[in-house]
């Protein structure tokens, strides 16, 4: 039988150890077998998990016998894993054992070493830390999960449930996962990705800014993305060149001028789509899309599904 081992770290997101434990647990073979034999282990007997606590009957030495090591989040996932995880995890990962992430238990492994020079994702919120602290990793902000065959990586919290289907549909095929699926009442395989969640180039604060030259160029796109807005619009409003507008927005943004324009409209018409029975037409024009087919095509790109997708999803 298949052993996973969740490791449940000091201050861990109770969420997506629970989530992990009970997908694995409930899968059944098609004789009615489980699927998987479920551990939980940790460094102590006891795991803060912020509003509550757990008792954890097993050890480290627990990934010793693990065919899939499942890592949680934290709640803080910049505050340093323990030298014993980080050694059990390489060890783990240096005896072959299969490992993934949930949420932002990316950074344990990244920090054990195991995501450099791999894609790799996490909670939509922390992926631009993540790239920060470890360069070496190929940071993916919009899928679900990424699959590296031995390392595999999730979003936050029921993108979870989306890997653990993944991974009982890679260990024992399809209707296994499926009859899984329906155990967690949880969609065997979700339309697009986190980048329907992420919500793109709010209003920004001097606070939010390391420079606040561009704050009132800012909020003069938030105020007016609806307009038929030019590069040499912005430029002058902001009392800049083109070049030296670019160059700011690089480096303040980390993207080009027209870019977080695009942002900021798909943003409104996030909105639009959520609260107003307008159609794509109307709130194309309201948003500031040239037309309904740039609009359209603009949202799939960024968001990952259709407009009328989007609104079944979140309305």
């Amino acid at each position: 039988m298949h052993t996973i081992v969740v490791l449940a770290l000091q201050d861990t997101i109770g969420f997506d150890l629970a989530s992990a434990v009970e997908t694995f647990r409930h899968a059944r073979l098609p004789d009615g077998r489980q699927a998987y034999r479920v551990l939980v282990c940790g460094e102590a007997p006891e795991v803060s998990a912020g509003a509550f606590a757990l008792r954890v009957e097993h050890g480290l030495e627990s990934l010793r016998q693990a065919d899939t090591v499942m890592v949680p989040g934290r709640h803080d996932p910049l505050a340093p894993t323990s030298p014993a995880v980080v050694e059990a995890l390489q060890q783990a990962a240096a005896d072959t054992t299969r490992l993934a992430s949930i949420c932002v238990g990316a950074f344990s492994l990244a920090e054990a070493g195991l995501l450099d020079g791999l894609r790799a994702t996490t909670h939509w919120a922390a992926t631009q830390a993540l790239s920060q602290c470890y360069p070496k990793i190929e940071v993916d902000p919009d899928v679900l999960y990424v699959d590296n065959g031995q390392i595999l990586t999730s979003a936050g919290a029921a993108a979870g449930i989306d890997l653990c289907l993944h991974m009982i549909q890679r260990d024992y095929g399809a209707a296994v996962a499926a009859d899984a699926s329906r155990r967690a009442v949880a969609p065997l395989h979700q339309s697009g990705g986190q980048a329907q969640f992420i919500l793109r180039n709010q209003p920004t604060s001097s606070t939010q800014l390391p420079d606040a030259s561009l704050e009132p160029t800012l909020q003069w796109i938030e105020e007016n993305a609806h307009q038929n807005i030019t590069l040499e619009d912005v430029a002058e409003v902001a009392h800049m060149s083109v070049r030296t507008l670019n160059r700011r927005f690089h480096a303040e943004t980390g993207q080009p001028p027209m870019v977080w324009l695009t942002g900021v409209r798909i943003r409104h018409a996030q909105e639009l789509l959520e609260t107003t029975d307008d159609g794509v037409e109307r709130i194309a024009r309201q948003a500031g899309f040239p037309s309904p087919s740039n609009f359209r095509a603009n949202f799939r790109k960024m968001v990952g599904v259709s407009p009328s997708d989007y609104r079944r999803t979140f309305r």
